[in-house]
């Protein structure tokens, strides 16, 4: 909500979404429930992942990362992240995906040479059209390209999955004509999945998994501030600077 980073704040039907959290659990294990692990598990469960399959996750920010957890948990065998900041490929490692620099000219290869020649069964976007950075290889191609050239990591997932595999795209864009390799799609016989993600959904089930200690979300933060030191807190995270990936903000620390 606009100026909800505050000590106390106004929400308009707030009890429609209220969720009881088990006394057992911190807030910091549930946290992300409200957005961006709901997110990263759909991504994942809309690639129909069945296990002993490949799975290649282009964007390793909050949702890639955990759509790369999720997919372990749905019995993946192999998981490729693909990102350009190493502290998002460090936690992307330790998840225990395979790392890959979405910099590199020979991406497509590597991707291929990591999939047995064949590809991945399934691909999944998390990067979107909001991607930003301070000199990321995204916001450098954005810069150059126009507006309808621009959904470059799409179409290099849609590239990388094998004939006959699903691309899953929790990423945002906006605009009316967002051009793909729809040749691609075609000639492969590709899956296109995406939508909002129904969080109400999923709220259940995903602390199920939490309660059971499947997944522990809390993995991702890296700072923790008080709201007094929010405007220096966006800027680590603007700037990449410190290893900064999510901050947590406690209006009362």
């Amino acid at each position: 909500f606009p100026g909800g980073q505050a000590q106390y704040l106004r929400v308009p039907f707030a009890d429609v979404g209220s969720v009881v959290i088990p006394d057992a659990l911190s807030d910091d294990q549930v946290l992300f429930l409200s957005d961006i692990f709901p997110t990263g598990y759909m991504a994942a469960e809309n690639c129909d992942i069945r296990p002993g399959q490949s799975v290649a996750v282009f964007g390793c920010g909050p949702v890639g990362l955990f759509a790369i957890k999720s997919a372990f948990l749905m019995g993946a065998e192999k998981v490729i992240a693909i990102d350009t900041i190493p502290e998002r490929l460090a936690l992307a490692r330790q998840a225990g995906a395979e790392v890959l620099d979405y910099t590199s000219e020979e991406l497509q290869q590597q991707i291929i040479d990591l999939t047995d020649g064949q590809g991945p069964d399934a691909v999944i976007e998390a990067v979107g059209m909001e991607s930003h950075g301070a000199g990321g290889v995204i916001e450098t191609l954005q810069s150059n390209l126009t507006a309808s050239e621009r959904p470059y990591a799409l179409n290099q997932a849609i590239l990388a999955c094998r004939p006959g595999g699903t691309v899953s795209i929790p990423g945002v864009f906006v605009g009316s004509a967002v051009p793909t390799a729809l040749g691609a799609v075609v000639g492969k016989g590709l899956t296109l999945k995406t939508g909002q993600t129904h969080v109400q959904r999923y709220l259940e089930p995903l602390l199920q998994l939490i309660l059971e200690g499947k997944i522990d979300p809390s993995f991702l933060i890296t700072d923790r501030v008080g709201l007094e030191d929010g405007p220096e807190a966006y800027k680590r995270f603007r700037d990449k600077q410190d290893g900064c990936i999510k901050v947590v903000m406690r209006p009362n620390a």
